[in-house]
């Protein structure tokens, strides 16, 4: 595996376990922070009109994105890999910020500022990958993410909101996003 592949593995990693080392080494059940994935049909039916609503107002703005032509089309094989890939994204990335960091952020500062917070750091370890600011517009998805492991008690309806949203960027997420150098440089 070359060393590009490493990091993003051994990050992966580290966001599955740290949250259940944690636990562990405090005595305490994961599910109490609310890393589990139960979801009853009542929770299901809201997940899929939040993603449903959500997907379809994003849709709407993608579709209208300037110097774009949407939705991009990907052979089969190129779809299967990136939906693959943000399944899994959105699994790793549900236990470590809604399964782990909000329920800690919680504790101290109460739902509405653990979310906040949580979406920020959510937003900014995307800008870290992407290396283009306007990624931090993934802070709203992750309020959204947020209110579901909120309002659920855990992080199923959180995890699939994520995957249809990784799976919907397949096709949507505009690819003429401007790289940090070019937007810094449009307000040097």
């Amino acid at each position: 595996m070359r060393l590009a592949g490493v990091i993003p593995a051994l990050a992966g990693v580290i966001l599955v376990y740290a949250p259940f080392l944690w636990c562990r080494r405090r005595g305490e059940s994961p599910e109490s922070y609310g890393l589990s994935w139960k979801a009853s049909p009542r929770s299901l039916c809201e997940c899929a009109v939040v993603t449903a609503s959500v997907l379809a107002l994003l849709t709407a703005v993608a579709m209208n994105w300037p110097d774009e032509v949407l939705p991009r089309h990907s052979s089969a094989s190129r779809t299967l890999n990136l939906a693959v890939s943000g399944v899994s994204a959105a699994i790793i990335e549900e236990i470590f910020f809604r399964g782990w960091v909000q329920p800690l952020f919680r504790k101290k500062f109460g739902a509405v500022a653990s979310i906040t917070f949580t979406s920020a750091i959510f937003a900014s370890a995307h800008v870290f990958v992407a290396r283009a600011p306007f990624i931090c517009a993934v802070f709203f998805p992750g309020a959204v993410m947020g209110c579901l492991r909120e309002r659920h008690g855990n992080i199923a309806t959180s995890t699939l909101f994520h995957a249809f949203g990784n799976i919907w960027a397949i096709w949507f997420v505009p690819a003429n996003l401007p790289a940090i150098g070019e937007w810094v440089s449009k307000f040097s």
